[in-house]
């Protein structure tokens, strides 16, 4: 038995997110199902992410353990052929049996896409969200610059789990132009549910005037603190973003690992 990682790519337009469902169609479900055909006998595999629905990921990492007697790389053929079209795993390599995509994760990055049209793009649409009126790249740039470092995110996301912590550390934020798309790109030792789709509606919003670099400056550093006021029962009233970027915009591209966590070794 050895414990093998995935990387992932998918096309999350026609599921209902990464995780499985009892009633819809899910990436993981889609996953497990070619699993069992290679005689795979475990309950679930692990994940780095549970990306909601519409959401895609050129990056995603998946780790399970299976019997396999031949080549890793015909694993990774035999595991693709019966993979539906709009999802494939680009590259598999053994790992240490303690290996876990999620905790043992240094820092995820995402993508997100939008293009500036007055009409939308039939081709454009299912992977990115369609802006109008124009945004100012610069003040984007500006934006941006505001979300490095360690800070309370409240008002942007909620934790995985309840009681969890809202302070998230972002390494890495830029814009960056690759017509007809500007893509916003973040990195993070972890994030928030929601976060990323979120920042960017601000960042849109501070980009077409419609509010200012200071009103993200103020979200950052002070409605962190007045939510938790808030729910510790201070009658101060909460401050959280309800706007939010379409999901079919969003990737999960990239999830790194420090190589110990990885523990490889020479395939046999």
């Amino acid at each position: 038995m050895e414990r093998y990682q995935v990387i992932l790519a998918y096309d999350g337009s026609s599921y209902k997110g990464f995780q499985r469902q009892a009633n819809a169609r899910s990436i993981q479900a889609v996953i497990e199902d070619a699993l069992r055909k290679l005689n795979w006998q475990g309950k679930s595999v692990l994940a780095a992410g549970r990306t909601d629905s519409g959401v895609h990921a050129t990056g995603q990492v998946i780790a399970f353990d299976l019997d396999w007697n031949h080549e890793t790389q015909e694993l990774l053929s035999a595991l693709n052929s019966h993979l539906p079209a709009d999802v494939v795993a680009n590259s598999i390599q053994k790992v240490i049996p303690s290996f876990h995509p999620r905790h043992d994760a240094s820092w995820r990055k995402y993508a997100y896409r939008i293009y500036c049209q007055p009409v939308r793009q039939p081709l454009l649409e299912p992977f990115a969200w369609r802006v109008w009126p124009e945004v100012d790249i610069e003040i984007l740039h500006q934006a941006a610059q505001i979300l490095i470092g360690t800070h309370d995110f409240s008002a942007f996301g909620t934790p995985p789990q309840a009681g969890g912590s809202p302070v998230r550390v972002v390494l890495e934020v830029a814009w960056q132009q690759d017509e007809p798309y500007l893509i916003f790109e973040i990195t993070a030792q972890a994030f928030l549910y929601h976060m990323v789709r979120r920042l960017v509606f601000m960042q849109v919003a501070v980009a077409q005037g419609k509010l200012t670099l200071i009103d993200l400056q103020w979200l950052i550093t002070q409605a962190g603190a007045i939510n938790q006021q808030t729910e510790a029962g201070n009658p101060a009233r909460s401050r959280t973003v309800h706007g939010m970027a379409p999901a079919r915009g969003l990737i999960l591209k990239e999830v790194h690992y420090p190589i110990e966590a990885l523990g490889l070794r020479e395939d046999t």
